[in-house]
C-alpha cells in the first residue's frame, strides 16, 4: 500500500504543488528546492530569468525534479513553470518573503518570492528532503552593538533538511555564524574542503570540522542523523566555489574595506546592511562578484541534485 503523500494535509486553498513535484514526492525521486530571491532580488534582468532555467536543467540533468518555490496571489506556489518564473523575475511588485512574512503574505494575497528561511520552511513542510541556494544569512558585523542575526539560523535550527551552499555570505561574520550553528545544533560539512567556504571566495579562511567527498557520503551522514532522531536540524553541505571562477581575493577585501566604511559613513543599520554591503560589491567590482555568485548558485545546484538522487 502506498504511504501517505507528503504532500496531503495541506490547505489547499493556500498551497499550489505542480503535477511534476507531487509525483515525485508520491514515487519517493529525487526533489530540490530551489529559492526564488535569488531570481527575483538577487540578479539583473533578464539574466535572471535566463538563470533560473538553466538552475533547473542543471537539476533535471543530474535525474531530479526541480521544485521552485514562491508565494504568488496568496498561494504557496512548491514548483514554478515557465510563466510563473517570468513572473518571479520581471515583477516589480514581488516582495521578499522570510519565514516570519509568509502568514501575512497568504492572508492578504501578496505575492513574494522566498528566502532562505522561507524556502527551507516551505520545502521540509512540503516533503523535500534537499535545498540548494547561493550563500547562507548569519550573524551580522558589529553583532555586539546592533545584535542583528539573519532568521535563516533559528529556521535551519528547527528544520530537518539538508542544504546546499557556499557557506555564508562574505559580507557577515563568519566565524560568530559559525559559532552559532554549532549552538543552534545545525550541522556543517565541508564538501571536499576542511575551509568553510567564503561565499564569493573557496575559502573563508575559517576550518570545518567535518569533511565529505562525495553525494553518497553526504547521503549516509543524513542517514545516520535520521537513525539517531531527536530534535530537527539541518545538515549544512558546504560547497566552495571553484578557484576557477571565484572573485580575486585581493580585490574582494579591499571592495568589502569600501563597502563597510560607506556603511558606517551612511548610517546604514539593520537589514539594509547586507542589501547595501552585496550592491557596493557587483558596483565596485565590475559584475565579477555576480559572476561569482552565478557560478556558486550552479555547483550548490548541481550538488544538490546528485544529493537527492544519493537519498
Amino acid at each position: 500500500m502506498r504511504g501517505r503523500s507528503p504532500c496531503q494535509g495541506w490547505d489547499m486553498l493556500l498551497t499550489e504543488v505542480t503535477e511534476e513535484v507531487r509525483e515525485a514526492l508520491d514515487a519517493r525521486r529525487p526533489v530540490v528546492a530551489l529559492e526564488s530571491t535569488i531570481i527575483a532580488h538577487g540578479l539583473p534582468r533578464p539574466r535572471n530569468l535566463a538563470v533560473a532555467a538553466e538552475l533547473e536543467e542543471i537539476v533535471r540533468s543530474a535525474g531530479a525534479v526541480p521544485a521552485g518555490i514562491a508565494v504568488l496571489d496568496g498561494r504557496v506556489h512548491i514548483g514554478l513553470d515557465r510563466a510563473r518564473w517570468e513572473r518571479i523575475s520581471q515583477d516589480d511588485g514581488v516582495r521578499k518573503l522570510g519565514r516570519r512574512d509568509l502568514a501575512p503574505a497568504l492572508a492578504t494575497g501578496t505575492s513574494g518570492a522566498t528566502t532562505v528561511s522561507a524556502t527551507a520552511f516551505l520545502a521540509a513542510r512540503a516533503g523535500i528532503r534537499v535545498f540548494a541556494t547561493g550563500g547562507l544569512g548569519g550573524v551580522h558585523r558589529d553583532w555586539t552593538h546592533e545584535q542583528d542575526e539573519s532568521a535563516d539560523l533559528r529556521v535551519l535550527a528547527e528544520t530537518d533538511l539538508t542544504v546546499v551552499c557556499a557557506g555564508v555570505k562574505s559580507v557577515l561574520d563568519v566565524p560568530a555564524t559559525l559559532q552559532r550553528l554549532e549552538t543552534l545544533g545545525v550541522g556543517v560539512v565541508g564538501y571536499g574542503t576542511d575551509r568553510f567556504p567564503g561565499f564569493y571566495l573557496t575559502s573563508s579562511g575559517e576550518p570545518v570540522d567535518w569533511t565529505v567527498h562525495s553525494p553518497d557520503e553526504v547521503a549516509a551522514v543524513v542517514r545516520a542523523r535520521e537513525a539517531l532522531g531527536g530534535s530537527p536540524a539541518a545538515l549544512v553541505v558546504a560547497n566552495p566555489v571553484p578557484e576557477s571562477e571565484q572573485l580575486d581575493p585581493a580585490l574582494h577585501d579591499r571592495v568589502l574595506g569600501e563597502a563597510l566604511d560607506a556603511c558606517r559613513e551612511r548610517g546604514i543599520a539593520g537589514q539594509a546592511v547586507t542589501p547595501f554591503l552585496l550592491d557596493f560589491l557587483t558596483r565596485r567590482t565590475g559584475g565579477a562578484s555576480l559572476e561569482a555568485n552565478v557560478a556558486a548558485v550552479r555547483g550548490n545546484v548541481r550538488l544538490a541534485a546528485l544529493i537527492a538522487a544519493a537519498l
